[in-house]
């Protein structure tokens, strides 16, 4: 019972336990078969091997359908490097150039798709093994019949031997915010309805405490893996979307609380803002119970989201129906007038807004999960979505330039890998799978993390080589007690990189293939001196390959990032506001949605998102909190975020006009500042400069702007026309972004050697 309790403190879902749980029945009972009852070494061989790349080296997620599929996928992919690297085996030039070109083109695969990415190991030493034991065409046939074996035996050991529960690590968190977001929204309505109230005061702020306590843990799980945890699924990508837009809509809500109780509560916009809060309550809470499902009926959302666009519609109208009449004043008073009566409409469509984004993608998951398996199969996508080939080709496409992450760590591993198979094969070291396998074991982003990575590789092999002396010594040649020993070993190897360390995974690994080899060939303990020979082959391979690749280690690289991923989010927003001009003027129809912006600022995105992952990956012991580190890339999505807004926001204006030259210069050079304060931003971060100080409000902005729309306030009935408020709202939106770069400075001011600062989480909950 201790055991199993200190198994489960370090490995709280048991994940590692049953794959080792599986690896130590299946490994060793194919292992028999090939060696004792076909007695075939390379059956063998590759039967135990690819039991251990396909249960022990990949553990894919989601229900239960989608990893066998997934499984069944890697076996074939397998399958086929399993032949080239036989085929590419002799001679050496060819071994190491293939090892090369294969290397990259599994390593930047995974930029598509967290599926891929955590199938790589299992795929490369899929290659490394054939390619490193010189073979022949007439050597395939063995070596896939073991690979074969073990591919069936895996499927089946995966539904039949303690089938793990579907972990789809987005979906739970993303319903749990949902339904807090809702609770939130439904107490401060309820709260500053019955101003006063002590009681509905402290509900709200428990109901506050638990939103922000739920998006964090959201976003804490989306941070977790090392790669973006996104398949080419649909439902995959519908879900984490929601990390990002839950995280701006709690923004929203705490912006819509503050705005001021006046004595107008009760005027029409007041009660339609409030309708509009009370309809997205019902629409989160809607579309929670719909996303806890696999493929539930999206009907009740589908009812809840028409309610809410009936409510927006309803706070437009009233906000078109505000007095806009002639002031004899000059027309000052009433475009002051008119600006404060527009900021409670402005809160409401802004919220309204964020949770039908949010409910879009609920819906389009839920439509995506009901395909039949012919849809599938066909291709057919719910909504305006890209299919899967298409949207594998747009993320491809977003990672190809040297500022790119996972390009770089794709060249390295594959330059670092080419050059271990050409070292094994020129220094005759024995066993020179282990010098490639050591390579991979080891590499990692930057030289210092590689260098520690090293330093604990070699140590805990030093410690298994002689744990396993020991354990010869004491065996002598029964090869019964080796067999029963054997199965123990593979568990123990499976659980300790997890549960206890990198250092004490290699030990217990390197105990095992101390086993496994004196089943193959006795040769006692020696073997464990060879591989330690090998292993330090690997390390210094990806040692120097690390220092030569990348000198300035990952800070650097999220900078560049970060600078990149403001700069492209900043043009989309020019491109936005650009879009919504045109749409009041009469060719309305010559300018098209900014989708390229959208899709480069995306991708920019992304790519950030995978340089802040390498970089936590690297951290070791001294990474901090995931809560203190993930304000330095918040900005990013809530610039995109605006922009989507804004772009939203114009969509639904339909009449045209004369050009507002004055509109435009407002925003244009609201716009302006905002460009060159974010270009200065990413200026600083690549040169490790003082960062630029944010821009002050401006109170006469707003008022500038209803000035010079001043002749749209009225229809000729008294009353606003659309384009004016859109107009003034895209004004807001700008400001929005404005209000950002307070929250910027202090968590990316801290961008340095040790790149984040704990006072992040005080930045994050500050968001506007």
């Amino acid at each position: 019972m201790r055991a199993l309790d200190w198994v489960r403190r370090h490995d709280p879902d048991f994940a590692a336990l049953r794959r080792a749980g599986r690896a130590a029945i299946v490994m060793p009972v194919l292992f028999a078969f090939g060696s004792i009852v076909l007695h075939d070494g390379q059956v063998a061989t590759f039967a135990a091997f690819g039991s251990f790349a396909l249960l022990l080296l990949v553990d894919f997620s989601g229900p239960l359908v989608d990893r066998v599929q997934a499984q069944l996928a890697l076996a074939v992919v397998g399958a086929v490097l399993v032949c080239l690297g036989t085929l590419a085996s002799r001679p050496v030039w060819l071994s190491a150039v293939a090892m090369a070109v294969v290397a990259f083109a599994v390593l930047f695969a995974g930029s598509v798709s967290s599926v891929t990415a955590s199938a790589s190991t299992s795929l490369l030493l899929a290659f490394i093994l054939p390619v490193t034991l010189p073979g022949t065409v007439a050597s395939i046939g063995p070596r896939l019949l073991g690979w074969g074996i073990a591919s069936v035996v895996a499927v089946i050991a995966i539904v039949a031997l303690w089938p793990a529960p579907a972990r789809e690590p987005l979906r739970a968190p993303a319903v749990d915010a949902c339904r807090a977001l809702a609770a939130r929204l439904r107490a401060e309505a309820a709260a500053m309805l019955r101003a006063g109230s002590p009681d509905l005061a402290a509900e709200r702020d428990r109901a506050v405490a638990e939103a922000d306590a739920a998006v964090d843990t959201l976003h804490t799980a989306f941070l977790r893996t090392p790669y973006r945890p996104t398949g080419l699924s649909t439902s995959a990508r519908t879900i984490v979307r929601l990390v990002d837009e839950l995280n701006w809509l709690n923004s929203v809500i705490a912006q819509f609380d503050h705005v001021k109780i006046t004595a107008a509560i009760h005027g029409p916009v007041h009660v339609a803002a409030f309708e509009v809060k009370s309809t997205s309550a019902a629409v989160l809470e809607e579309g929670a119970t719909l996303l806890a499902q696999h493929g539930g009926d999206p009907a009740a959302l589908d009812a809840a989201l028409t309610l809410l666009v009936e409510a927006r519609a309803g706070v437009e109208a009233a906000t078109m129906a505000l007095p806009a009449g002639p002031d004899p004043d000059g027309g000052r008073r009433v475009a002051g007038e008119v600006v404060t009566a527009l900021d409670p409409g402005f809160r409401a469509q802004e919220l309204a807004q964020a949770v039908e984004t949010v409910a879009g993608n609920i819906a389009l998951t839920a439509r995506a999960e009901r395909r039949t398996w012919w849809q599938r199969l066909l291709g057919r996508q719910p909504g305006d979505l890209a299919g899967p080939i298409a949207a594998a080709a747009e993320r491809a496409s977003g990672f190809v330039g040297w500022n790119s992450v996972w390009l770089r760590n794709s060249i390295r591993g594959a330059i670092a890998l080419g050059l271990a198979v050409a070292l094994a094969n020129l220094t005759g070291v024995q066993h020179s799978f282990w010098v490639v396998l050591g390579t991979l074991s080891v590499l990692r982003s930057n030289a210092l993390s590689t260098g520690q990575t090293v330093l604990r590789g070699v140590v805990g092999t030093a410690v298994g080589v002689l744990l396993g002396a020991l354990a010869m010594l004491a065996i002598g040649d029964n090869r019964v007690v080796i067999w029963v020993l054997l199965p123990i070993a593979i568990l123990v190897a499976g659980v300790a990189p997890a549960a206890v360390s990198f250092a004490a995974g290699q030990a217990a690994f390197t105990i095992l293939l101390v086993l496994l080899f004196n089943l193959i060939a006795p040769s006692g303990w020696t073997v464990g001196l060879i591989r330690i020979e090998d292993i330090a082959l690997g390390c210094a391979v990806s040692l120097v390959v690390g220092l030569l690749f990348w000198p300035r280690g990952a800070a650097a690289s999220l900078r560049q990032a970060l600078a990149e991923a403001y700069r492209e989010s900043v043009r989309y927003l020019g491109a936005t506001v650009a879009f919504g001009l045109a749409r009041c003027e009469v060719n309305a129809a010559e300018h098209p949605e900014p989708r390229q912006q959208a899709l480069r600022a995306a991708a920019a995105a992304r790519r950030l998102d995978d340089a802040f992952r390498t970089y936590l990956g690297e951290r070791g012991s001294k990474q901090r909190p995931l809560a203190e580190v993930s304000a330095s890339v918040g900005g990013v999505a809530g610039v995109r975020l605006a922009s989507d807004a804004i772009l939203d926001l114009w969509r639904r204006q339909e009449e045209a006009g004369d050009k507002r030259e004055g509109a435009r210069r407002s925003l244009e050079d609201s716009l302006a500042r905002l460009d060159g304060w974010y270009d200065q931003l990413a200026s600083s971060l690549i040169a490790r400069e003082p960062l630029p100080t944010p821009v002050p409000s401006d109170p006469e902005d707003r008022h500038r702007l209803a000035d010079v729309v001043a002749d749209d306030l009225g229809d000729g009935s008294g009353h606003i026309v659309a384009r004016a408020v859109r107009i003034i709202w895209t004004g807001d939106y700008l400001d929005v972004v404005r209000r950002l770069e307070s929250v910027i400075v202090g968590p990316v001011d801290a961008l340095g050697d040790d790149l984040v600062a704990p006072a992040l989480t005080r930045h994050a909950r500050r968001r506007p």
